[in-house]
């Protein structure tokens, strides 16, 4: 399948990123110490399935088939975290990371939402990786080819005191949640790619307080830094239309982003 997309398939991509984004609206505001992470997961699955659409996640292969709808990271974990019976803490970090397939098209984004008050420098975390995101998304109407985009993204994590994750990267979707080409949120002249209009990609910079290094632990699942340090992760999903870039995964005033390049109303 090609990774141009058509007018009208990004309309429907935009269908199942409406989903993703109302699941994220309604477990946001269960996010708070006691709550445990497989509550928030049922959520999730419930209304995925209430829309009559897939939980992207759910069976996913790998050492064992992914087991829940959604992936939830506390702390030092990474990404793919599974819901289990772990309560929320005052002054943890949870990454919550959710896939929807709807009438065959694909929508993904992931929020790293603050548990009550958190540190100062958890904030300055949380608040830096949605920047580069967002910064991200502009340029992608500025530059000709990915590289340089995901250099000025890594470029800001490092002046920031920061590391950016190497080890994984985000990915082009649509009729499947991972197609190619890659999407690194580091320079590399090897993984790199033109940018074009019908493009739609999943854009998902990780950023670590302390070393860029991951590793797995025996779930064969979650990943977590290397150093026990806090990450963080967000993500959405990116149209790159006649008009700019088009955030899929992300409804009217969502999280606070107000800039008028990022009206989602596809006509």
């Amino acid at each position: 399948m090609s990774i141009i997309k058509t007018k009208d398939q990004i309309k429907r991509m935009r269908e199942s990123g409406l989903i993703v984004w109302e699941a994220h609206s309604a477990v946001s505001k269960m996010i708070e110490p006691g709550v445990t992470t497989r509550e928030l997961d049922a959520v999730i699955e419930d209304l995925i399935i209430q829309r009559k659409a897939i939980p992207l996640f759910k069976g996913v292969p790998g050492v064992t088939p992914y087991p829940n709808a959604s992936c939830i990271s506390i702390n030092e974990e990474v990404v793919h975290g599974i819901p289990s019976n772990r309560k929320l803490s005052e002054g943890d970090v949870v990454s919550i990371d959710i896939g929807v397939k709807f009438n065959n098209w694909c929508g993904d984004s992931a929020v790293t939402y603050p548990v009550g008050q958190i540190d100062p420098d958890l904030s300055r975390l949380l608040t830096l990786t949605e920047d580069i995101l967002r910064q991200a998304i502009i340029d992608i109407a500025k530059q000709k080819y990915w590289r340089f985009v995901a250099r000025d993204m890594s470029k800001t994590a490092h002046d920031n005191g920061f590391s950016v994750v190497d080890a994984l990267v985000g990915h082009n979707i649509g009729k499947q949640m991972w197609e190619g080409p890659q999407i690194p949120n580091f320079y590399d002249e090897k993984i790199d790619f033109k940018l074009q209009k019908g493009m739609v990609m999943a854009i998902e910079p990780m950023i670590n307080v302390g070393t860029k290094e991951v590793k797995t632990l025996d779930d064969g699942w979650t990943i977590v830094t290397a150093d026990g340090k806090v990450s963080a992760h967000f993500e959405h999903t990116v149209a790159f239309t006649d008009d700019g870039p088009k955030v899929l995964t992300m409804g009217p005033a969502c999280q606070g982003w107000s800039l008028p390049s990022f009206i989602t109303d596809l006509d």
